[in-house]
């Protein structure tokens, strides 16, 4: 049936009315299209500004620590250092950002993938045709998915691990080795390996072993919500062992404490932080065959053993040939006529060890930490004498900032951080296994160490040893590295309690421990404290100098001042423009080699040896004694009996040189240095 003409809508208005509503909905997506980019643009922006005030915050926070040190400093406050001070600070910028700003972003929706069984390290969601990108930030428990940190200003607080690693920790450990003192710790090398190297892996098992007893326990009441396994507890060990009484040497370089207990607590925190990071590295990589990847296997234990070799020999390598290669090319360049470009190169040489060695595989603290020793003792050499000012303060400023950064954000992490685990069981019986781990790593040794030392490290200095075992920046940078599990989430709550109670009470407490220790305090850096046995003493020289060089000498190890005898006459002079030149100590027919290697500044040096270096240079009259009545020199002189020498240069011992070995009770060490024979007690320090 036909429809009438009169009901029939007209057909040019349908088509008229149907292309404006396209171009309405047209002109409808574009302006939600713009409203949708200005909307993202905004976000950028917000996003810029707070991360603007959140680094604003910390150097507020470094600003007004610096302001209330030189106010302690003026009013001579000890009982509280600027790490403390900085930590106190980052809590309360943490409790206002915490409890004093709104939040300000939308719940999260969380969306199920069933079907995979592993996270995706990025993520691209598709929403109404646009695609975003995601990256993981870690695992969250089901019993919290709902409280999902919202404030935008407490996530741009929260930095990302791999900055302490690889910003933070460079210039603290870099810094430490290029300052360090050598003749006093040299002089103390042997006590201070052990320390460092045996004591460090003792406590790191007696903590660990102790801690899974209190798991165990934790178990038994209750307490455990979630899998805690014994390599986590050795691992926690690891963690927690490595020292830094950051403060007490603070103390100890203000009153001018004894130098020797310096050495020994300065040279075992720097090594021992390398052994630690090294040490966890370890045990990380322990993995058993079989169902149980935690049970014990000894093939998995070796091979962990042989991580540690490979991994801190491999470190130390590394570092050791970055200040080698820095060495040679500021000795072979004119570099030092533009000491801007000098110093650039030197920072940025010593700052790629930490991040070479990390991209092979090994441990950038320990390459950095041998770098800096390098450096210090052949690169520093080569060097203008603007550049060498500006290295020192260089890397002293970053080292102080860079420190006093990780203990604000310390402060800050105990209210901003999002996965904090605080069990009391878990925190006493931490307390308790770290100062059993201490006891036994400081008294045991100290016993072995002072049946070979000439100078024993008294009760006094093991009290104050065990006492000064602080943590800090390399246990909090090691803990929270990884906080993913439950067990390391747990474990770097507690360190972070662990860091506030020994930075504040153990710090604090270190002025009034040296004056009940009857500890010097006040002593000048160069002088040694009178020796304790009357019956052998250096005769040689006759100004204090002399007196300290040969004490220097006597007490270093017979094996380090050998090795350092061929450092200088070899080594040196081919790395530095100092020493002698290696046309005198290499052989005639290496007179093409040497003459090529040898700088031209060698020859016009006439102070070939800087005066710390020369306390370790065997030379032929560096071993005249007295023992008892009898005095003996290297050339072959005793009084009142005398050595005869026969032509072809041997020596022939007299009576009473055969008395002396009778009384040391054993044959004596003996080394051949350019035809002399050098007799060494084997008394030293170990």
């Amino acid at each position: 049936m036909a429809v009438p003409l009169r009901r029939r809508l007209p057909l040019l208005p349908l088509l008229l009315l149907a292309a404006g509503g396209l171009r309405a909905a047209e002109r409808s997506g574009r302006s939600s299209s713009a409203m949708e980019e200005l909307a993202t643009e905004k976000e950028a922006e917000e996003s810029h500004r707070q991360d603007s005030v959140s680094l604003l915050t910390f150097i507020l926070l470094l600003t007004l620590t610096i302001l209330t040190i030189w106010l302690f400093k003026h009013r001579r406050v000890r009982f509280l250092h600027e790490t403390g001070l900085a930590m106190i600070y980052g809590l309360i910028v943490g409790v206002i950002l915490r409890y004093g700003t709104p939040s300000s972003s939308g719940h999260d929706k969380p969306f199920s993938c069933s079907q995979e069984d592993r996270p995706f390290t990025t993520l691209l969601v598709n929403v109404s045709g646009k695609f975003f990108e995601y990256t993981l930030k870690g695992e969250i428990s089901p019993g919290k998915i709902h409280n999902v940190e919202q404030n935008d200003m407490l996530r741009k607080v929260t930095f990302d691990p791999e900055v302490f690693f690889n910003i933070l920790l460079p210039p603290i450990i870099f810094h430490a080795g290029y300052s360090l003192k050598k003749r006093h710790f040299f002089r103390n090398l042997g006590s201070i390996l052990a320390y460092a190297f045996l004591g460090t892996a003792v406590s790191c098992f007696i903590i660990g072993n102790l801690m899974y007893g209190v798991v165990k326990l934790m178990k038994l009441v209750g307490q455990l919500s979630d899998k805690f396994y014994y390599t986590d507890c050795l691992l926690f060990g690891a963690i927690i062992s490595a020292t830094d009484p950051v403060t007490v040497l603070a103390i100890f370089n203000e009153l001018h404490a004894d130098v020797d207990l310096y050495a020994l607590l300065f040279g075992e925190s720097v090594l021992n932080d390398a052994v630690a990071i090294v040490l966890s590295s370890s045990i990380v990589a322990y993995q058993p065959t079989g169902e149980n990847t935690h049970a014990f296997d000894a093939a998995a234990f070796f091979k962990s053993v042989g991580v540690f070799l490979g991994i801190f020999s491999g470190s130390f390598m590394m570092g050791a040939v970055t200040g080698v290669v820095t060495a040679l090319v500021t000795k072979f360049t004119k570099l030092h006529c533009f000491p801007l470009l000098e110093t650039a190169l030197f920072f940025l040489m010593s700052w790629s060890t930490f991040l070479l060695a990390e991209a092979c595989g090994f441990t950038g603290v320990v390459a950095v930490l041998f770098c800096g020793i390098t450096q210090a003792h052949y690169t520093y050499n080569n060097l203008s004498v603007e550049s060498r000012s500006r290295t020192k303060q260089l890397f002293e400023v970053l080292h102080f900032l860079a420190e006093n950064f990780i203990f604000s954000y310390m402060g800050l992490a105990l209210f901003t951080f999002q996965k904090h685990i605080f069990n009391p069981v878990f925190i006493i019986g931490a307390f308790i296994a770290i100062f059993l781990g201490r006891a036994a790593h400081i008294y045991p040794l100290s016993f072995l160490l002072n049946l070979g030392r000439r100078h024993k490290i008294s009760w006094s200095f093991q009290h104050m040893m065990m006492f000064s075992g602080l943590r800090g920046a390399m246990a909090f940078a090691l803990a929270i590295r990884d906080t993913a599990t439950y067990s390391h989430q747990m474990m770097f709550s507690t360190t972070l309690l662990i860091v506030f109670f020994t930075v504040w009470i153990v710090g604090g407490g270190t002025t009034p421990m040296l004056s009940w220790l009857n500890i010097r305090v006040g002593v000048d850096p160069d002088q040694d404290p009178p020796p304790t046995n009357d019956n052998f003493q250096v005769l040689q020289g006759d100004g204090p100098d002399s007196a300290r060089r040969n004490r220097t000498k006597q007490e270093s190890a017979w094996l380090f001042r050998l090795w350092y005898s061929f450092d200088h006459n070899y080594l040196k002079p081919i790395l530095t423009h100092s020493g002698p030149p290696l046309t005198t100590t290499l052989p005639s027919w290496c007179g093409l080699i040497a003459r090529c290697l040898t700088s031209p500044q060698v020859y016009d040096n006439q102070e070939q040896l800087r005066e710390e270096d020369s306390d370790f240079i065997l030379n032929d009259g560096d071993l005249t004694v007295t023992y008892g009545d009898t005095t003996i020199t290297a050339n072959g002189s005793s009084g009142p009996h005398t050595a005869t020498t026969s032509l072809d240069g041997r020596r022939t011992k007299s009576s009473s040189e055969e008395a002396l070995e009778r009384d040391l009770g054993a044959a004596d060490h003996e080394v051949t240095s350019r035809g002399t024979r050098l007799v060494f007690p084997l008394e030293y320090n170990a």
